[in-house]
């Protein structure tokens, strides 16, 4: 049984569309036959109740998890989409930081976790909260790769640069193993000049790490999360969700055959 691929999804800005590709990439991963997992591991639990579990529903947790309360088999939820489960999140991942302080393996808690959940699963995702602290730290540490969702506006590269810095960190003290998968441009709008401008800036920096998919500003993704439906299933036709089915394809032709076999 091959090894279960993870991926952090990762950006300390808020509001780059990170949650919304986390549901949506699971989901097309999902529809292209992989068995997915995504953990949630922000505190405001976007992506569980994007998939549509209820707070009443979040009893073992991500937070949990990281306690060593619960392990990821007992923690994980079957979603109404085939092939993809969800362990959930909670406000109380708030307190790790502070509750985790005394551990000496506190940046690895999730990485050890995640140690027996490998032939359950091809490609895990880990939504991550738009901080660098703990959180952040152990998706980066478990992970095999990043991928970045990046908003296609002014301060974009400042924030990347940042980002990159902290990779680099993770690499040299924790994960020397960890690699950039891709960074999805999203929010992109044609009508914008800035944006065009920003995208060319974007893969002038960094050539063939950036994906060729760039993810629309949508309606329809913006109303799916509020229906508890990832946008492939609120409207598989709209254009947002056309960009997910081919950001997916992308993302399954960067990872090696052998290591994301069916």
């Amino acid at each position: 049984m091959e090894a279960m691929i993870r991926i952090a999804i990762a950006n300390q800005k808020g509001g780059v569309g990170k949650t919304t590709t986390a549901i949506n990439l699971a989901t097309a991963l999902a529809a292209c036959g992989r068995r997915c997992l995504l953990i949630d591991l922000d505190p405001q639990g976007n992506a569980s109740t994007g998939l549509g579990v209820k707070s009443a529903d979040r009893d073992n947790s991500s937070y949990h998890l990281l306690m060593g309360e619960t392990t990821v088999a007992d923690a994980a939820i079957a979603t109404m989409i085939p092939g993809l489960d969800i362990l959930p999140a909670t406000v109380d991942l708030s307190g790790v930081e502070v509750e985790l302080v005394d551990h000496a393996d506190r940046a690895h808690k999730l990485q050890k976790a995640l140690r027996v959940a490998n032939d359950r699963w091809d490609v895990c995702l880990i939504d991550c909260p738009p901080s660098l602290g703990m959180l952040t730290i152990n998706a980066l540490v478990a992970a095999d790769s990043i991928l970045v969702p990046l908003q296609c506006e002014f301060f974009a590269l400042e924030g990347l640069s940042q980002l990159l810095q902290t990779v680099e960190r993770i690499q040299k003290r924790f994960n020397a193993d960890l690699s950039i998968l891709g960074v999805a441009l999203t929010m992109f709008d044609r009508r914008n000049r800035l944006t065009e401008q920003v995208a060319e800036d974007v893969r002038s920096c960094l050539g063939g790490l950036v994906f060729d998919t760039v993810i629309p500003r949508n309606v329809r993704l913006s109303e799916a999360p509020s229906h508890g439906l990832p946008a492939l299933i609120y409207d598989h036709r709209c254009s947002g969700s056309e960009a997910y089915m081919a950001l997916a394809r992308e993302l399954i032709g960067r990872i090696p055959v052998q290591e994301l076999a069916a």
